[in-house]
């Protein structure tokens, strides 16, 4: 084989390669690229709702309180909740400040967020509680946890249901608002001792229990959630 022909393989062969690497690596704006995660961010959640309402189950319109998990049904039925005609002017500045505050809506989610904190104070789940009260209310709950545990007892909660949930107060101080809610409910509450017998309460005993609970939240703010701040019983 002459030096011309070997030539010609040669540029021939180099043809090819060049060829082949050229549909090879050529993009097409068609290839799945891989997703971009930036890693001091965890994968995203479907979003929790904040101040818009949603049908739920044919209850009627409900907000969660940002990461709730799923409400028990017994928090998601009962009376409709309602605003005290007293509350209608605190109600207006509040929207006046954060136009998508629904009070019905922001009602439902409280009511979620009594049972939640209920059941954890109940438990005496600290890391739930930490997130739904704001710092001084957390310390007085995380006390008596703590006092509970001191004297070996524990608490045994069964929220029965909602006989009324009302939004008796509104009010805004600054760029936070404050929404005063009176929650009616039935509940059993048994303390146990160390052995398991009843110290306080009776397991068989239905009580009626009413609590004015105030949830603040700052409408400058991104974050949408309404934290417990204040605690009584009537």
């Amino acid at each position: 084989m002459g030096n011309i022909d070997i030539i010609l393989i040669a540029l021939v062969a180099v043809f090819l390669v060049l060829r082949l690497r050229s549909v090879l690596g050529r993009r097409t704006g068609n290839e799945q690229r891989p997703p971009t995660q930036d890693p001091f961010t965890p994968p995203s959640a479907p979003p929790f709702p904040t101040n818009e309402p949603r049908r739920d189950n044919g209850n009627g319109n409900v907000v969660s309180l940002p990461r709730q998990p799923e409400r028990p049904a017994a928090a998601e039925g009962g009376a409709p909740v309602v605003v005290s005609p007293a509350a209608n002017d605190g109600v207006a500045r509040i929207r006046a400040a954060d136009p998508a505050f629904d009070p019905i809506g922001f009602g439902g989610g409280a009511r979620g967020a009594f049972e939640m904190i209920v059941g954890a104070f109940a438990k005496g789940d600290a890391a739930t509680l930490r997130t739904l009260l704001d710092p001084t209310t957390f310390a007085s709950f995380d006390s008596a946890i703590r006092d509970r545990m001191a004297q070996q007892r524990t608490l045994e909660t069964n929220l029965v249901g909602f006989l009324s949930t009302e939004i008796v107060q509104a009010e805004m101080e600054g760029s936070r608002a404050l929404v005063t809610v009176r929650f009616v409910t039935e509940q059993v509450n048994v303390t146990r001792d160390v052995d398991g017998l009843a110290v306080e309460g009776n397991p068989n005993t239905v009580e009626r229990v009413t609590d004015l609970w105030t949830f603040a939240r700052d409408t400058r703010s991104n974050d949408p959630n309404w934290l417990l701040v204040r605690t009584a019983s009537e």
